[in-house]
């Protein structure tokens, strides 16, 4: 599977609107995002549900519990120490039917000792990416909305799948805000 490049990343945003709102260059304002060589670096939006343990609930993916954390729509947020935040992309995706992509944290946070996950956008997958936000530090840690915080790059099949996340009707298919886990 090769990496996709930048002139690949561009036709399909025109073409098939793969990422809306599409940046052709790369913004150096603030943590970077946009196209890049080999990938497309997504910004975090101004909405998060950050953890908190004020009301003792237990995190259980079956029985997921809102009073674990509380919601904030601002420029920028704290991370708790040893804490985890959950946020959403600007950026909103329609992935084609023969690629998959990865996600990594940038190195401005990763350096910061925040480690930024995304599971992969499988084939067919469209919506906004629920950002799961972590801080491995002893201290606060300071997220910018409408900044950069991953990278995307796309991976390129040789064909097309046989079945697609579209096909599966994928319980995150559609997200259209910070979406919590779901069990069928």
């Amino acid at each position: 599977m090769p990496v996709k490049s930048d002139r690949w990343i561009k036709e399909m945003a025109r073409k098939h609107k793969m990422i809306s709102p599409f940046s052709a260059k790369q913004i150096k304002k603030g943590v970077s995002y946009g196209l890049s060589s080999y990938g497309y670096d997504i910004r975090v939006a101004d909405e998060f549900k950050i953890f908190t343990n004020t009301n003792s609930a237990i995190i259980d993916p079956k029985n997921f519990s809102t009073k674990s954390f509380i919601d904030i729509k601002a420029k920028s947020i704290l991370v708790p120490p040893n804490s985890f935040a959950l946020a959403r992309t600007v950026e909103y995706f329609k992935i084609p039917r023969d690629v998959i992509t990865i996600c990594l944290g940038k190195s401005t946070y990763a350096r910061c000792g925040i480690i930024v996950n995304v599971t992969p956008f499988e084939p067919e997958w469209e919506g906004y990416a629920t950002l799961e936000i972590s801080n491995t530090t002893p201290l606060p840690a300071k997220i910018y909305a409408n900044e950069g915080i991953a990278q995307i790059l796309f991976l390129g099949a040789d064909e097309v799948c046989q079945t697609s996340y579209k096909d599966k009707k994928g319980k995150y298919q559609g997200q259209t805000n910070i979406t919590l886990p779901k069990t069928i």
